[in-house]
């Protein structure tokens, strides 16, 4: 394949796993929707400086823009993926004795969802002092009903920098299980954002595990487990 098909192609998974129109692109970019959709075609020769813009606008890395992590183009968040109620797909449990406070969410996130989360979680947090606890989240499971990973939309991203923000007053820091290293880029953003302590873990689930149990100083946890098949 031409490698500028083959970045066009690039552009259009990041995009579509994001949940992200070429429109909207082009505004968080600053770069025509017309030049957005010949780059994607592989009709352009694009420059550094605008490789620059749309890695900004996906948030994620230039380097991740030509890294092999590979996706299909099926656009996320579509309104048949909203069809279980997020209630079913939100879990979350508390370890007194430790003070790590452990969500997990399977399938994707609305902005109404991540308010959702933000008051349940900052009512356990209110119990107690500032820096008490630690975050353990699993997101893992947070694809798409292709069974391919996204990421947060726009939306969901700048909700989650309020949630983030708001459990700085409790938490000393979080781990948070990714489903890609996408997901791991974006993250890494958010958190910048918010400024809370987080580190972001991807790759095989066994290791993974091992070493957020590792940072945790734990066994085991009741909710967040190995995954088996």
């Amino acid at each position: 394949m031409d490698i500028r098909s083959e970045f066009g192609q690039r552009i259009r998974e990041l995009r579509a796993r994001s949940g992200i129109s070429q429109e909207m692109l082009s505004f968080r970019s600053g770069l025509d929707r017309s030049y957005l959709s010949s780059v994607e075609r592989g009709e352009r020769n694009i420059s550094i400086v605008n490789i620059e813009k749309i890695a900004a606008a996906l948030q994620v890395s230039i380097g991740y823009m030509f890294d092999g992590e590979r996706f299909s183009a099926t656009p996320a968040y579509q309104p048949k993926e909203f069809t279980i109620p997020f209630l079913e797909r939100f879990k979350y449990k508390l370890d007194n004795e430790k003070k790590i406070l452990a969500f997990s969410v399977s399938g994707l996130l609305t902005g109404n969802d991540v308010e959702y989360m933000d008051s349940i979680l900052m009512g356990i947090c209110s119990a107690f002092g500032k820096g008490e606890l630690t975050l353990f989240v699993d997101h893992r499971e947070m694809k798409a009903l292709d069974g391919e990973p996204a990421v947060y939309s726009p939306e969901v991203a700048e909700k989650a920098v309020l949630f983030q923000r708001n459990l700085l007053r409790y938490n000393r820091r979080a781990i948070v299980l990714c489903n890609s290293e996408f997901q791991v880029q974006q993250l890494n953003h958010v958190t910048q954002e918010s400024g809370i302590p987080s580190t972001h873990l991807f790759g095989q689930d066994k290791e993974v595990i091992g070493r957020a149990y590792q940072l945790l100083n734990i066994n085991g946890n009741e909710l967040i487990k190995m995954q088996t098949d």
